[in-house]
């Protein structure tokens, strides 16, 4: 009996090949080595950085489907770029009959489902069985190719949504940028003379307004324990992440680091675009800060603490580390001796900084539910992408009158007819 839909298991209609590592493998491209190495780099970055002579490689051509076996990222499917197939990573090719893109985007539905369940203790690599016994419903081809479109479509409309909300966060930067400037010329307080500091206003360096920096506690930190270690990436927007925390039990450390109600904390060592990022520390939680932080000791009498912060994040502060901040390999420093020469707009009084400070989180606070709003329409955007592929492969994407249409065409061929070729095929070894 002839029938429209069948539903099979994934290694039934596919061929899979695993990678492998060459015995050849250099850094340059040669004549005697012009096969690229498709690595986890290559692959997930298209950049290139290993060649081989292709002798027992796997080789692959672009486009040819191939997931991530092993690490972190395993169970993730791209397409590959011609090369030879890394010995991390797996070929996965449909039979005759099986639309590739119909395939690939079935393989993308499956991630979740294979990256939380490894197999492996150490490296998590791929379960095998998980994966090739994934059941799919398996369409005549005019079908799979109209399912294809249509994922196709749906997410090209997506990737414009999720293009113009990145395009919101970037101009919500520059938003935030432009009120600091306003803030540190005086504005917010209309104190503002053309090209000049503002009236009562004084430029002072850092070390004028503070009695010390104190760099963090250089000791290895663990996954678990009584107490927080802030690291740098755990400083955005000028406040504490309070995720991806590593902690510690050590008391004389707790005891020499402990953070206290509005301590401000500056990174020292970061990447170039994020090294001087400042935040200021607004719990009663306990932490200590890690050596790449450095904790600003200031003056109660002469600066707001809120007020500093803001102003070393602002683009005046980031140009004056630019000009100071020295380089290492992917990596710049600011020390705390540089850090101390800061130069700073110092307002006439506390009370004009405490009024500054209240304009700029009056505008700020805006922004910041606008951004929460950005980033909660961003992880629905990859929610709504999962249902569609979810949708696509239970038969909910296409209309009836879409299936229909298909079903019309000359050369339709039901699926039961198409599975019953591959059957042979697999019989015959091919």
């Amino acid at each position: 009996m002839r029938q429209n839909i069948v539903k099979v298991e994934l290694g039934k209609i596919c061929n899979y090949s695993k990678g492998k590592k060459p015995k050849v493998l250099t850094k340059e491209y040669s004549e005697k080595t012009p096969f690229p190495y498709v690595n986890i780099k290559a692959f997930e970055h298209g950049v290139f950085d290993e060649y081989t002579d292709g002798d027992k490689c796997n080789l692959c051509e672009d486009g040819d489907l191939l997931m991530v076996w092993d690490g972190a990222r395993a169970g993730f499917t791209g397409k590959a770029k011609k090369g030879a197939v890394g010995s991390t990573l797996m070929k996965i090719e449909a039979k005759e009959g099986i639309e590739k893109n119909y395939l690939f985007y079935f393989l993308l539905s499956l991630y979740k489902k294979l990256n939380t369940n490894p197999r492996g203790v150490g490296i998590p690599h791929v379960e095998p069985s998980l994966l090739w016994t994934s059941e799919l419903i398996i369409r005549s081809i005019q079908e799979q190719r109209a399912i294809v479109q249509k994922i196709e479509n749906l997410f090209a409309l997506l990737d414009k949504g999720i293009a113009d909300l990145k395009t919101a966060q970037e101009q919500l930067k520059i938003y935030r940028q432009a009120v600091l400037k306003k803030a540190f010329e005086g504005e917010f307080t209309n104190n503002v003379k053309e090209n000049e500091l503002p009236e009562g206003w004084k430029w002072v360096k850092l070390k004028e307004v503070i009695t010390n920096v104190e760099y963090g506690t250089s000791s290895k930190s663990s996954n678990s324990g009584s107490v927080p270690v802030l690291r740098m990436g755990n400083i955005k927007n000028g406040t504490i992440d309070w995720n991806d925390l590593k902690f510690t039990d050590d008391i004389r450390e707790i005891n020499q680091f402990k953070l206290k109600y509005n301590d401000v904390l500056f990174n020292r060592t970061n990447s170039p675009e994020h090294v001087g990022k400042t935040a200021i520390y607004k719990s009663n939680r306990d932490a200590i800060f890690a050596g790449y932080l450095i904790r600003i000791n200031y003056l109660h009498e002469k600066i707001n603490p809120d007020f500093l912060t803001y102003y070393l994040n602002s683009h005046h502060a980031k140009q004056y580390g630019n000009l100071v901040k020295s380089f290492g390999v992917n990596q710049s420093n600011i020390n705390g001796a540089k850090l101390k020469t800061y130069p700073l707009p110092l307002p006439r009084s506390l009370s004009e900084q405490h009024t500054i400070v209240r304009e700029i989180e009056s505008r700020l606070s805006v922004c910041d539910k606008v951004e929460q709003s950005i980033s909660e329409s961003l992880e629905k955007a990859e929610a709504l992408r999962q249902s569609i592929l979810k949708n696509a492969f239970e038969g909910k994407l296409l209309s009836q009158e879409e299936i229909t249409k298909c079903r019309q065409e000359a050369d339709y061929e039901p699926a039961s007819v198409l599975m019953e070729r591959i059957r042979k095929e697999n019989k015959h070894g091919k």
